[in-house]
């Protein structure tokens, strides 16, 4: 059975704890080797009280927020994000999100507006677009027999 989406849903809130090896490791799956992502006292010498999350880390983790909530078959079509406050280890960023937009087709797709605050302010704003399998419930499966 599906969950019915409708303009206005909220969806709950994930909280993930900003950590020095999540920074670390998603700048290097990213391949971003950008020292302010991995070296403390380069950090400092750029003027950054510590090293911070890249922008592809936090774009994997608004996908993975939605995916989360949608389901393993939802599928990402659209990720637009912008930065603001940087996420620094031992903070915590929580998501949230609220669905704007939903339309019906062969998939169905939704947009989700999701921000994202730590202790210092706003670090992300976002659009997602997702694409949704398209389910009856209730009714047989083409060449099946009636229930």
């Amino acid at each position: 059975m599906t969950q019915a989406h409708r303009v206005g849903d909220e969806l709950p809130p994930l909280e993930i704890p900003v950590t020095r090896t999540l920074i670390v490791a998603g700048a290097i799956a990213s391949r971003d080797y950008q020292d302010v992502h991995h070296d403390a006292d380069l950090a400092r010498e750029k003027g950054s009280p510590d090293i911070f999350m890249n922008i592809l880390t936090t774009n994997g983790l608004v996908g993975r927020y939605i995916t989360d909530h949608f389901g393993p078959t939802a599928v990402l079509r659209k990720v637009a994000i912008r930065l603001g406050a940087p996420n620094y280890p031992g903070d915590v960023m929580r998501l949230t999100g609220r669905v704007t937009d939903v339309r019906a087709g062969e998939p169905a797709e939704a947009t989700v507006l999701v921000t994202g605050d730590n202790g210092i302010g706003r670090h992300v704003t976002g659009t997602v677009t997702v694409a949704l399998p398209q389910i009856t419930v209730g009714l047989p499966q083409k060449g099946g027999r009636g229930a």
